[in-house]
């Protein structure tokens, strides 16, 4: 089975249509206009760097957020946990914590539109990228009442997060019980991404863990927007980035790159991705067609939401 008829798609086809609303990643540009003109820097946003120092701003590992927002694109609803709760909404710049390591959890982020990164740092400074959040995410539900998190989640590029206290979570979980099996699913399948990439650290050659995380992020952003047949995204991501997220180095990284375009599989440049040949793509990163259709499933089925 190849990846389009995993993906249940006849052909792949080159994306002709705006390519530079895609190189924008439908996210800068947009947010600025909720924002108000000159929120943010461009440069920073398309930057999408991660600190090695991730800045919190104060002691309950949060940090600071702009203005709440008054409106939301209508096409950022579907990633929307409860569909009834807007006042929390909040925009975040590249670059900024969303919280910090040792955040208490009163407060969960479900991600309407934008990247962020979930990251855990070693004393001496060393950072691991543990996954990346992509719109519909929801971040920061603890596994018990009175732990603090263990890891940190940073904005790639400019972010929209509706802002969730636990009790509302709870006073809406209890009018709509269909909430907890939508979570459920959410986290089933970061856990399933979580063994993946273990698998990938612990088992998978240099060449094989780049692969992975290419296709993975390629399929998941695809699977954003049901029907586009695309081969090319904005990936709003440094090689070292890369680097953090597989465990190798930079010289790692940028070597399984050029060999990857050599071969006319994959191009990453200037945080654009140009997949080449999906179906190579896929037998170097040594994924079951199965697993990659997975990989699509939305945290919750259209229809569910109220």
């Amino acid at each position: 089975m190849s990846l389009n008829q995993a993906l249940r798609y006849p052909d792949i086809r080159s994306f002709r249509s705006d390519w530079d609303h895609v190189a924008r990643g439908w996210n800068e540009p947009n947010i600025r206009a909720l924002s108000g003109a000159g929120a943010g820097d461009p440069k920073k946003a398309a930057a999408g760097q991660i600190d090695r120092h991730p800045r919190t701003a104060n002691s309950e590992g949060k940090a600071e957020a702009s203005a709440p927002l008054s409106v939301v694109r209508p096409d950022l609803e579907s990633h929307r946990l409860i569909p009834q709760f807007r006042t929390g909404d909040r925009k975040f710049e590249a670059g900024r914590d969303l919280f910090g390591i040792g955040f208490d959890g009163h407060t969960i982020y479900n991600l309407l539109d934008g990247w962020v990164a979930l990251y855990t740092l070693l004393e001496d400074g060393r950072r691991q990228i543990v996954q990346f959040g992509l719109p519909g995410a929801v971040l920061g539900i603890l596994p018990c009442e009175g732990e603090q998190s263990t890891f940190g989640v940073q904005a790639l590029t400019d972010v929209v997060v509706s802002v969730i206290p636990y009790s509302t979570l709870v006073s809406y979980n209890r009018d709509d019980p269909a909430m907890g099996l939508r979570l459920a699913r959410l986290f089933a399948r970061d856990c399933s991404l979580a063994f993946s990439h273990l698998t990938s650290i612990g088992r998978r050659s240099a060449r094989e863990r780049v692969a992975h995380l290419l296709l993975e992020l390629f399929i998941r952003f695809r699977a954003q927007w049901p029907g586009n047949r695309i081969e090319e995204m904005y990936l709003p991501l440094t090689q070292e980035q890369i680097g953090d997220a597989t465990g190798l180095t930079f010289v790692h990284v940028n070597r399984v790159l050029s060999s990857l375009r050599k071969e006319r599989i994959a191009e990453f440049h200037y945080r654009r991705l140009r997949i080449l040949n999906p179906d190579k793509l896929m037998d170097v990163a040594g994924v079951d067609p199965q697993m990659a259709a997975a990989w699509m499933a939305r945290s919750w089925p259209k229809g569910e939401q109220a």
